[in-house]
C-alpha cells in the first residue's frame, strides 16, 4: 500500500532528501514556494483541503537565516509560526497527520546536559522564539502532529556548515572555527529517511498514541564546529594534511543573535517509542561527502 505524503517544500535540503530517497511505498506530492505561498493562511488551508487522495502532511519549509531573523521579525513569524498553524488547523479539519520539523535552539543553552522534550525553552533570538510559536500553534490545532527538533542539519544541497566548511578551505589560509558551542549534528538524510520510513505507521496512528507531539530527532554523537570541521576534512582529505584551523570562542564572531553553548538533545523518547537510533553524525558527514564528490 502506498502512502502519500503532501510536503510544503521542494527545494531546502531536507525537502530535497525526502524526494530523492523516497520510494514506491511512499509518494510525496511537493509543493514549492511558487505554487502555495506558506504565509497565505487561505491557500495554505485549501491545498491541504482540497489536494486528493494525502494521507500526511510534512512540512519541509522554514525562515532560517538565524541572523537576519532579528530585523525580518514579521517574515520570520509568518513562515516559521503562523503559516505551520494554518497548516495545523487544516490538517485536523481533514482528518490528516501533520509532520512538522523544527530546531533546538528554541533552548537557550543554559543546562548542562542534553535537553529532554519536557525541558523549558527560553530562545535566545526571533529565529528561536519563531519556531517555538510554530510548535505551540502546531500541537496545539492539531491532534495527530508530530513536531521533530533537529540541530546542525547538513546535506550535500544547499547552504550548510559542510559547505561552507569546504569552500573556506579552498579560499582561506587560516580557518577560525568556533569551539564553545556543542550539539549533535544532523545529516538531513537520516531525517529524511526517518520521516519515510515511519510515514505509512504515522499515517494509521491515532490521536493521543505516544509517537504524536515534540520529538528529539538528531544523529549520534556530539561535537562543537571546531570538532565537526575536523571530522569533515579527514574525511574529506583521507591522509592529506588539515586544512590550518584555530579554535575560537562565539564572541569571535559577533552575530546580531546569541547562540546558544549548548543545544544538545536527547533521544530516549526516539529511542523508547519509536526503537531507533540514528546513525553517528560522522557516517552522514561521509555519506555526504561521497555525493559531493
Amino acid at each position: 500500500m502506498t502512502t502519500t505524503i503532501l510536503q510544503f517544500g521542494a527545494s531546502g535540503q531536507l525537502a530535497r532528501e525526502m524526494l530523492l530517497r523516497s520510494s514506491g511505498g511512499v509518494t510525496i506530492k511537493a509543493l514549492s514556494r511558487a505554487e502555495v505561498d506558506v504565509t497565505d493562511p487561505d491557500a495554505v488551508a485549501r491545498v491541504i483541503g482540497e489536494t486528493p487522495d494525502i494521507d500526511l502532511v510534512f512540512n519541509a519549509t522554514a525562515y532560517a537565516a538565524v541572523d537576519k531573523a532579528e530585523s525580518e521579525a514579521d517574515l520570520a513569524y509568518a513562515v516559521n509560526a503562523r503559516g505551520p498553524e494554518a497548516m495545523a488547523r487544516a490538517c485536523q479539519a481533514r482528518g490528516v497527520p501533520l509532520i512538522h520539523i523544527s530546531t533546538d535552539m528554541v533552548f537557550d543553552g543554559e543546562k548542562s546536559g542534553a535537553y529532554v522534550e519536557t525541558d523549558p525553552t527560553h530562545p535566545l533570538h526571533v529565529y528561536g522564539a519563531s519556531k517555538l510559536a510554530g510548535e505551540q500553534a502546531e500541537l496545539e490545532h492539531c491532534d495527530r502532529a508530530l513536531v521533530a527538533r533537529v540541530s546542525w542539519l547538513f546535506s550535500a544541497f544547499g547552504q550548510n556548515f559542510l559547505q561552507m566548511m569546504l569552500k573556506l578551505a579552498d579560499t582561506q589560509p587560516l580557518l577560525k572555527v568556533v569551539d564553545d558551542q556543542r550539539a549533535r549534528p544532523t545529516a538531513s538524510g537520516d531525517v529524511a529517511g526517518f520521516m519515510l520510513s515511519q510515514a505509512q505507521r504515522l499515517s494509521r496512528l491515532p490521536a493521543g498514541a505516544p509517537e504524536w507531539g515534540l520529538l528529539h530527532l538528531v544523529n549520534d554523537g556530539v561535537a562543537t564546529r571546531f570538532e565537526m570541521a575536523q571530522a569533515i576534512f579527514e574525511l574529506a582529505r583521507p591522509g592529506q594534511p588539515l586544512p590550518a584551523m584555530q579554535p575560537v570562542p562565539t564572541s569571535a564572531f559577533p552575530t546580531p543573535a546569541r547562540r546558544p553553548h549548548n543545544s544538545r538533545l536527547d533521544t530516549r523518547k526516539l529511542q523508547t517509542t519509536f526503537g531507533l537510533t540514528l546513525p553517528p553524525w560522522q557516517q552522514g558527514v561521509d555519506r555526504m561527502l561521497n555525493e559531493v564528490f
